[in-house]
């Protein structure tokens, strides 16, 4: 069976940020947004276990790379699944390679998971995709922690999340909103894409830029002369001002080349009628 409020995350899931949480939702779900907490530093000395159960800290899986950066919970049947689906999708198709390019880090929000479900989650995230092999798992690193491990974590990313009740009443599911946040090699928040899917595009604008354009190409950096990322909408929108001033110096290129041919050839016909 689905609960209530797992239908209401899977219906809200591409909203803007924070809108998830918004709307006709009952009043106890409002809580569960997402603030942006844009150039605020991640808690680089909080504690985690990773995968294996071994114990990490944030700062301690910084590698001079920049990070994609999930919260879900690994029981999750629902969102999370497709957040983790629809982020593996993105960077493979960024043309970056994990444990090369940028490194992973997915955070369960739950104490209550555990090493094993990381594992599991981990194996699912990597298993027939581009994103696997030895250099990328080393890259990719599902965590679990205490509750005031994950609390550090929620209040550094503005990530907001609240307990629901299941189909049997208890009390062992969370509300929340379906965002994958990018930090910068020194583990500061750089952007954030809503959604549950997460265009190539986006994806690939967002390490350039978290990596302080340090792996862009000329076309990654055209292309961000040519888009804004919005933060209100957790996209990059296209900047048709900046794409016309663009096409405008291309053109005045063009001509200022075509007159200097043009005088040129002028020129050498001038010198053979003179001759």
């Amino acid at each position: 069976m689905i609960s209530v409020a797992a239908t209401a995350q899977l219906m809200d899931a591409n909203k803007p940020l924070g809108a998830a949480a918004q709307g006709e939702l009952p009043q106890y779900l409002k809580d569960a947004g997402v603030e942006q907490r844009l150039n605020q530093p991640l808690p680089l000395a909080t504690g985690f276990a990773d995968e294996a159960g071994t114990p990490v800290t944030l700062g301690s899986l910084l590698h001079g790379r920049p990070i994609a950066l999930a919260l879900v919970y690994f029981k999750c049947k629902m969102l999370c699944p497709q957040v983790l689906h629809g982020m593996e999708a993105g960077l493979n198709a960024s043309g970056f390679a994990a444990g090369k390019d940028f490194d992973v880090v997915v955070a369960s929000i739950d104490p209550t998971d555990t090493p094993a479900d990381a594992r599991a989650a981990k194996l699912e995230f990597l298993s027939g995709t581009a994103l696997a092999g030895p250099e990328a798992a080393s890259g990719v690193h599902f965590l679990t922690g205490q509750a005031a491990s994950i609390a550090a974590l929620s209040a550094a990313t503005g990530f907001h999340y609240v307990r629901v009740p299941g189909p049997d009443g208890k009390l062992d599911q969370f509300a929340h909103s379906s965002v994958v946040m990018f930090a910068t090699p020194d583990g500061r928040l750089s952007e954030y894409l809503s959604g549950i899917d997460y265009p190539a595009r986006d994806v690939r604008l967002a390490l350039v830029n978290a990596s302080g354009r340090k792996i862009a190409t000329m076309k990654d950096l055209v292309l961000l002369y040519c888009c804004n990322y919005v933060p209100s909408a957790g996209r990059y929108t296209v900047a048709v001002l900046r794409i016309l001033s663009f096409a405008g110096m291309l053109m005045l290129v063009g001509m200022l080349v075509g007159f200097y041919f043009l005088a040129r050839s002028s020129r050498e016909t001038d010198s053979g009628a003179a001759a």
